[in-house]
C-alpha cells in the first residue's frame, strides 16, 4: 500500500494483518480521491474507522489542512502514527483512540470531509450516518464506503445522497448538503 499522489507520492504504507483487517483498496481509494480531487486542498479531513490511515495521509498528501484520525483498536492507532511519522505529515493530524460514533457525538471540531468505511453489516455505518451532520460544514461532503447490496439512506438530516458509485463488491456513496445538491 503507497502513497498515489501528492507530497508523499510512493511512500509505502504500513498496514495491519489479519483476517478482521479490510482495507481500501488502491482501486477504490483512487476512485474516492478522484470524486473529490476538487474539494481537498487547505480543507478538515476526518477518516473515521483510520485502520492504517491510508485515506487520511493521502488528503494530508494532497493538500489537506488537517486531518483527524478515529479509531477504536489500538494497534491501528499505532500504525497510524508511525505511518504519519514515514510521510513527514504527522504536524497536520491528530490522532484518536476511540469508538466513531462517539467521537462524532462529543467532537465540536467541524470538517469538510469524512471518510467512513467501518466493518461492514455491524450496524455502525448507519449509527454514524445519524450523527455526521453535527460535525459537517455545510459544504462538506460525507463518503461512504459498504457492501454494494447494503442500502443507505436517501437523507441524513440535511444532507442528501448525491451519488453512488460501484466498484465491485464495494459501494461508495456521497452526501452532500442539499443547499449544494445538484
Amino acid at each position: 500500500m503507497r502513497v498515489i499522489t501528492g507530497f508523499a507520492k510512493g511512500r509505502k504504507l504500513e498496514q495491519l494483518k489479519g483476517n478482521d483487517v479490510r482495507p481500501t483498496t488502491e482501486r477504490v481509494k483512487e476512485a474516492v480521491f478522484s470524486i473529490i480531487q476538487f474539494n481537498i486542498e487547505g480543507r478538515a479531513f476526518l477518516d473515521l474507522f483510520a485502520g492504517s490511515g491510508q485515506m487520511g495521509i493521502e488528503a494530508l498528501s494532497r493538500g489537506a489542512a488537517r486531518v483527524v484520525f478515529c479509531d477504536s483498536a489500538k494497534e491501528s492507532v499505532d500504525i497510524v502514527k508511525r505511518n504519519l511519522k514515514t510521510t513527514k505529515l504527522e504536524e497536520h493530524a491528530s490522532v484518536f483512540r476511540t469508538d466513531s460514533p462517539g467521537f462524532l457525538q462529543t467532537t465540536n471540531e467541524k470538517f469538510d470531509l469524512v471518510f467512513m468505511d467501518p466493518p461492514y453489516k455491524t450496524g455502525v455505518l448507519q449509527q454514524c450516518l445519524s450523527c455526521v451532520e453535527r460535525v459537517m460544514n455545510k459544504s462538506g461532503i460525507v463518503i461512504c464506503e459498504s457492501p454494494s447490496d447494503e442500502e443507505l439512506p436517501e437523507n441524513i438530516g440535511e444532507f442528501v445522497r448525491l451519488r453512488e458509485y460501484r466498484h465491485g463488491k464495494i459501494k461508495i456513496t456521497t452526501y452532500c448538503h442539499s443547499d449544494y445538491a445538484e
